[in-house]
């Protein structure tokens, strides 16, 4: 992974709840960390032949200017730069988040809710931007719900906007 080393400053870093709210870092698990740079390494080399392969074949076609194969192959190139540029940029102000050990919620955090007045638990993840996914129950720091969340500790009550209006909310827990 050598190709990757002016990223290892980045990893083991635990934010202030001061900085994650109003720095431009990215904030990523050591998992999404590595999908991401697996991902790029797997662009860069095995995408890229394969793309040069797929041009090389469709130049031998003939006519450039009436080439389905070969204007598929441009779009396909253009769009695998595009995703190259994209997690090249995510990575570059990537920090790695390690859960701290308080018992405040913090990026990393699993922090299980109940609505007020209900029975019903849900619990999410707080993680930073690139990761947020309702369907896993990853919510982002900087989301309403997940920018609510933050600093609050098991046992506070906190409100939260919703689509019916503001609604409180009781922290259950939070691992």
């Amino acid at each position: 992974m050598a190709l990757f080393s002016f990223l290892k400053d980045r990893i083991q870093y635990v934010p202030t709840p001061s900085t994650i709210m109003t720095d431009g870092t990215n904030y990523l698990s050591k998992e999404k960390f590595d999908e991401l740079t697996s991902e790029l390494e797997h662009m860069k080399t095995t995408r890229r032949r394969e793309i040069a392969e797929q041009l090389e074949y469709a130049r031998g076609l003939g006519d450039l200017s009436e080439n389905a194969e070969y204007e598929e192959a441009r779009n396909l190139q253009a769009a695998t730069e595009d995703r190259i540029r994209v997690i090249e940029e995510q990575l570059s102000h990537a920090r790695i988040i390690e859960h701290s050990k308080s018992n405040s919620v913090s990026l990393g955090s699993f922090v299980t809710i109940q609505k007020q007045g209900e029975k019903e638990e849900h619990t999410y993840e707080i993680v930073g931007s690139a990761e947020a996914n309702m369907q896993e129950h990853k919510i982002s720091h900087r989301s309403p719900l997940g920018a609510s969340l933050m600093d609050k500790k098991r046992g506070d009550v906190f409100a939260f906007e919703t689509p019916k209006g503001p609604q409180k909310y009781k922290i259950v827990n939070v691992k």
